[in-house]
This record gives C-alpha cells, structure tokens and sequence, in this order.
C-alpha cells in the first residue's frame, strides 16, 4: 500500500478557496498512490480559531465537493484532513437545515474520508478538543463516536491531532479492527519532541502502523511542527517530513501488522476491568 501525506503549508495571506483548489491539485499529483491524507483544519489553520465560525461549512460544503472530485480523479482513498463543520442543529430536518445555513448549528472540527470513487466512505468528528476552556474546547461541540473506514488489505482508525495523548481512544480502534492509525494535525513547533514520541508509542502499543500528517507555515502566530510520520507496528520511523510544505510518501506493507502481532503478541495479555483500589 502507498500512502501519501501532503503536509500543506497555511499562509494568513492565501484565501481558502486558493488553498483548497492547491491542495486538490497536490491531491491529483497522487494517482499512483493509494491512499491521500491531508492534515487538520488546512482550510483555516488550527489556531485560527477567529476563523471557525466565520469559514465553518456544512457538511457537504465547497470543501467536500473538492475533495471528492480530487478523490475520484486521482483513484485514490482520500482522507481528506478536516474541516470547521457547522452542523444542523436537532430541531427537526428543515429547521435544522435552516438553522446551519444561518450560522446556528453547533460546530465539530470534522474529517472526511473519501473512496477512490469520490464516495463518502467516513466522517470522524473530532473526540478531544484542545484549549483547556479556551479557542477549540469551547468553540466547538465533541464527537462521540469511534470511526474505522475498512480498505483493501487494511482497516484505518482515524483521530484527530489532540486525540494523540490519549491511548484509550486507540485501544478502543483497535478493538474496533484498526491495523492503521491515521491522525491529520495542526501541532505547534514548541511541542513537536510530543508529536514524534507519542506517534510511535501509539504505534508500539497498538502494533499498527501510524500515518500522522500535519500542517506546515503558521496558524495566527502560532508555527507548526511539520514534521509528518510514518511509523511501522514496531515503532520505527519508516518516513518523516521536513518543517515546511511537503509530500511524504511511503510504501507500507499491511502484512506487517498481523506478523507483528504473532510474533509479540502483547496485545492478547491486556488485563481489562480492573478492580478499583479500595479505600
């Protein structure tokens, strides 16, 4: 399996239509690979949190036509990073449509997976919203739900950025089937040694491979971390991007993750319902 991660640059001064129609060509420059990831929140920047509201789309906006024709053109699975979603509220159908035309449905920092169709194979809204009380944690509602997208010869388990520093979402993927772990990003440059040493953890705990692909340039003031990842289920680095825009691609061998989980199988001595301490 050939994956690619576009690690996209987010300039303040390019426009939002300009990038998505930059990133569906870069999209389009991967017809040979298999899958595409793009990383969080490329269309405004991850801590552009001014623009949420502003540039949010439902979900089947501008932005979800682009990637789906991107998808359909290059052949290829596409996980198409993710997105400020103004969703309908739950009111009812036409008033909930009414209600996220207007600005009014809660808002989900969402990802979107596309088949090599240009199908709607997954949506994913983001679990664990980053900000302590503040920017992403109060601006936008929590998903719920655990997300896998079966492919040929693997099964992807997506998160999101922040979801990283949180094992339990990832035993819960891999309990849901997940041999590939693929986390799009908008990771500050202060904390980029976090962002490398906890891919490979989740890769080394869950025996998976980890796609972990963020953005490039600065988010309102904030620099990025660049530096997208490909870990094997052993944990070793089998890619990484630079600091600026890049195109990492990786020739994975999915085989990999059932042959490791023989070979060391950790995974079958997880000891579950602990009993409490007692006091």
């Amino acid at each position: 399996m050939r994956a690619s991660l576009i690690q996209i640059a987010v300039d303040e001064d390019e426009s939002v239509a300009s990038r998505r129609r930059r990133a569906a060509a870069l999209i389009r420059e991967q017809a040979g690979s298999d899958l595409v990831v793009l990383p969080e929140l490329w269309t405004t920047g991850a801590f552009a949190y001014e623009g949420f509201g502003t540039e949010a789309e439902p979900l089947e906006g501008p932005t979800y036509e682009a990637m789906a024709e991107a998808a359909s053109d290059a052949g290829v699975w596409l996980h198409a990073g993710s997105i400020p979603e103004r969703a309908a509220s739950d009111r009812g159908s036409a008033a909930s449509e009414d209600a996220a035309a207007a600005g009014d449905g809660p808002l989900y920092n969402t990802s979107l997976v596309f088949s090599p169709s240009g199908d709607l194979a997954a949506v994913y809204r983001k679990i664990h919203r980053f900000g302590f009380d503040q920017g992403e944690a109060v601006l936008m509602s929590a998903g719920r739900e655990v997300v896998t997208v079966r492919l040929p010869g693997t099964t992807l388990g997506v998160a999101t950025c922040y979801d990283l520093r949180f094992p339990e979402l990832f035993r819960s993927l891999v309990d849901a089937g997940a041999e590939t772990l693929v986390i799009p990003a908008g990771w500050p440059e202060r904390r980029r040694a976090h962002w490398t040493l906890l891919a490979r953890a989740r890769a080394v705990e869950n025996q998976a491979f980890v796609l972990a692909c963020g953005t490039a340039g600065t988010h309102a003031g904030v620099p990025q971390a660049g530096h997208s990842i490909v870990v094997d289920p052993w944990g070793e680095v089998l890619a990484e991007a630079g600091a600026g825009e890049e195109v990492l691609t990786v020739d994975l061998d999915p085989g990999k993750v059932a042959a490791t989980r023989e070979q060391f199988p950790a995974l079958k001595d997880r000891v579950l319902g602990l009993e409490p301490p007692r006091r």
